[in-house]
């Protein structure tokens, strides 16, 4: 973990309020596992307090360059949508623990599944299997055509499949359909979205063997101040994990979602 200025390279919007940040610095070196995040301070004022949470998305270790993609829906993510080429972010990382990459041997199969912002950590995931010769099947959800984004580069790394809820991408529906509609055969199960989708995918394969990744509101991102709680299955009450630090990423079954 670091803490450094990092520099934007470029931002755009990719789709309806979704944002494509790509920012460069030395602390990229260090961004090999995907699944993991990092901290962004999103104003140079102490309005807001916080800083935000952001998934990596993709690392170019040669151009020491991260992408990342986030929803601007608050009045962090607002203000980061204002940063222009050139402007200096305040930011930490990486932090958490990502997907194991070892997981899997060469010539098996792994399912990604993701859904909305949760479909960004996928990307690196993805792209990293590949490298290490693993066939991927990518399953992306979202509400509508206009929120969808990455299709194309999912499809460059494996095969994809799209569901939304209004039927005006892809199959009509929710992720859990296109799995129900599609007898996929893979090793691993990879996952990263909102809470009811990870729950509909534990209902729907419950012997599914793989990783999710949880999708938790932070403070401080280092397992300081105890905000990204979640109780282990199968544990006492005051057995507990820490989202930021002791995830995001868990095995599927570890933890109450």
């Amino acid at each position: 973990m670091r803490k450094e200025m990092v520099s934007v390279v470029s931002q755009k919007e990719i789709a309806r309020n979704i944002f494509e940040l790509k920012v460069k610095g030395d602390v990229v070196s260090d961004m090999t596992s995907p699944g993991q995040f990092v901290h962004m301070r999103v104003s140079d004022s102490f309005q807001p307090l916080l800083r935000r949470p952001i998934s990596i998305c993709d690392v170019d270790l040669t151009s020491q360059t991260l992408t990342m993609l986030y929803r601007k829906e608050g009045a962090g993510t607002s203000l980061l949508s204002e940063k222009k080429d050139g402007d200096m972010i305040d930011l930490l990382g990486p932090l958490g623990n990502g997907f194991p990459l070892d997981a899997l041997a060469e010539g098996k199969t792994a399912l990604l599944v993701g859904g909305g912002i949760g479909v960004p950590p996928l990307y690196y995931l993805a792209k990293q299997l590949q490298k290490r010769g693993i066939k991927v099947i990518s399953v992306l959800g979202f509400q509508s055509f206009e929120d969808a984004f990455y299709k194309e580069k999912f499809e460059a790394v494996g095969e994809v499949f799209i569901s939304t809820a209004d039927g005006s991408q892809g199959c009509k529906g929710f992720v859990t359909d296109v799995i129900k509609s599609h007898s996929f055969t893979y090793d691993l199960l990879y996952s990263c979205g909102p809470s009811v989708m990870l729950k509909a995918l534990e209902q729907q394969v419950p012997s599914a063997s793989g990783y999710f990744s949880l999708e938790e509101r932070m403070g401080c991102g280092i397992g300081a101040c105890f905000a990204c709680v979640c109780h282990v299955n199968g544990g006492l009450p005051s057995d507990y994990v820490k989202v930021c630090s002791n995830g995001p990423v868990f095995p599927i079954g570890e933890v109450v979602l």
